[in-house]
């Protein structure tokens, strides 16, 4: 038979945990079509990997580029890091559906929170994942559908619990959603209109993922002061819903919240030990990224970006907000993020209005602006009608350790695609080869087909994609190959779209999306949709 690409004298890291072998790699028509000792195969291309390993495609458990992959179809900061899914949707934003009728609410809403611009010419769940696919996507996309997305469409950013009908709407999405082929719902219960949200109205939509089979994947009500009530909180939706739960980047904000993260794990555990499938995901940084906006109390951000921008301008409800800012105070559901991560730990990622204010602090900007730190992030929310975004530096390095090795944790990157402008996140460009530098080369803590097994299999089988996630005949021919001398991070937070090194080749069904370290332009991503087995 002659192969469409064959990879001679790989080391094969397969996904399962097991040790890895030396093997050629044989594929045809997207698919690894066999493996072994293949010394008169023949192939199209012939790629030689002495001395390099190969893994499955990496599956970035949490990522946020449902509007990005439309303004960015290449994903080149996704597929440098070899990386090939993507699964999106999360922290109870989808970017779809969109009800004709909440078309400006919802586009207000995404500006807020998406740094790029995008027409919205779908409704339903299913209209979104087809404009997707018409963009040609260098990576797969696996879609989650938000309930922030599913509450704004069945009664916008109202602080209240929903109606027996709006109740039943919400119901109706969420399987439409499912029914398309989405593999969950996420939320996101810090940001609006989701704050609002009790828990019972989770458990009631959760219930509908779990006739699909979904997960339920949560960016918990807090991640502070109230840990351990926010875990506990999940796992009990779990168990009311009789689903499956993700519990999104977890991990201890704050001081005085560091430690947390071994206590919160053992809930998590007992929980495995009582029957309910419960996982986790985190990124390998000590600093979080989020809208400018999520620092403001919840009140503040009722009825939408435009109700937002008003509170902002008036001058008594300003003095309030300050107030709250300067205080910590906890009004609501308020994470406290400002007084959490301190004036000089919130670091400007995304501004349109003040590009000289991207990398700094706003105790910088307070500083040249001639302003108290509290005013100056009113003042550029306001410049940027709500749409700056910060890096917020919130955890402990031994936390994050602790996490990212923990056995029941798996790598999600809480980013989007994107090209290299701004200061964003390093996570953006660095995620997915900092996990094997730090924690397998430097630290020794995870063996290559741990860390392989967090970045694979595990999200794969978490989802149910039963034909990827592993490096095994009969799997799609998703492929990362890469020295493991050489395979770092580049990216800083003052440099932080500096791609990373050592990933050598990445294919994406079957297609080298990544040659000799450099983009090729292959778009060979799908939607992947859920499906029975």
């Amino acid at each position: 038979m002659a192969y469409d690409i064959l990879i001679r004298n790989a080391k094969v890291v397969t996904g399962t945990g097991a040790p890895w072998i030396e093997a050629d790699i044989g594929i045809k028509n997207g698919v690894v079509e066999r493996m072994g000792y293949l010394p008169h195969a023949q192939a199209d291309r012939v790629i030689d990997a002495q001395g390099l390993f190969a893994a499955p495609g990496f599956i970035d458990m949490h990522n946020h580029s449902d509007l990005a992959i439309l303004s960015y179809p290449e994903a080149g900061n996704a597929l440098l890091q070899g990386v090939t899914t993507l699964v999106i949707g999360n922290c109870g934003f989808s970017a779809a559906p969109v009800l004709p009728e909440r078309l400006e609410v919802f586009r207000e809403h995404w500006a807020r929170l998406a740094p790029f611009p995008v027409e919205i010419t779908w409704s339903s769940f299913a209209e979104y994942l087809r404009v997707v696919e018409e963009k040609r996507p260098g990576v797969n996309i696996a879609p989650l559908v938000g309930h922030n997305t599913v509450r704004l469409n069945a009664m916008g950013i109202e602080n209240r619990a929903p109606t027996e009908g709006e109740l039943e709407e919400m119901r109706r999405l969420v399987a439409e959603a499912m029914e398309a082929g989405a593999f969950g719902m996420s939320t996101g219960l810090i940001y609006v209109p989701g704050v609002f949200s009790r828990t019972e109205e989770i458990v009631e939509l959760a219930r509908v993922v779990a006739r699909y089979g979904g997960i339920y994947a949560t960016h918990m009500r807090s991640e502070s002061d109230r840990l351990v009530e926010a875990v506990e909180e999940a796992l009990r939706i779990g168990r009311e819903a009789g689903g499956r739960v993700e519990i999104s980047h977890l991990k201890a904000a704050g001081r005085e919240n560091w430690g947390k993260v071994r206590y919160v794990l053992s809930l998590v555990e007992d929980a495995r030990s009582r029957g309910l499938e419960v996982t986790c995901d985190a990124y390998p940084y000590t600093a979080g990224m989020t809208g400018l906006s999520a620092l403001l109390p919840p009140w503040a951000l009722e009825g939408g970006p435009g109700e937002m921008l008003r509170r902002l301008e008036d001058p008594s409800t300003r003095r309030r907000i300050i107030d709250e800012l300067v205080r910590g105070a906890v009004t609501g559901a308020s994470e406290r993020l400002a007084a959490l991560a301190g004036w000089r730990g919130i670091v400007i990622a995304y501004s349109d209005s003040c590009k000289e204010c991207e990398g700094r602090s706003i105790a910088e900007i307070a500083s040249m602006w001639g302003e108290d730190p509290a005013e100056a992030i009113l003042d550029l929310l306001l410049r940027d009608r709500g749409r700056t975004s910060v890096v917020l530096n919130l955890m402990n390095q031994d936390d994050v350790d602790y996490v990212v090795t923990h056995p029941l944790v798996m790598i999600g990157s809480d980013s989007w695609v994107a090209p290299p402008r701004g200061k964003p996140h390093p996570r953006f460009f660095g995620t997915f080869p900092r996990v094997i530098r730090r924690y397998v080369v430097e630290k020794g803590v995870l063996t290559l087909e741990e860390a392989v097994r967090k970045m694979s299999a595990m999200p794969a089988t978490k989802l149910g994609l039963w034909d990827r996630g592993l490096l095994l005949p009969g799997f799609a021919a998703d492929i990362v190959v890469f020295s493991l001398e050489e395979i770092r991070d580049r990216a800083s937070y003052e440099n932080p779209t500096e791609p990373p090194s050592g990933v050598r080749y990445v294919i994406v069904n079957g297609e080298v999306a990544v040659e000799d370290g450099e983009l090729t332009g292959a778009r060979a991503g799908r939607v992947l949709r859920r499906r029975e087995f």
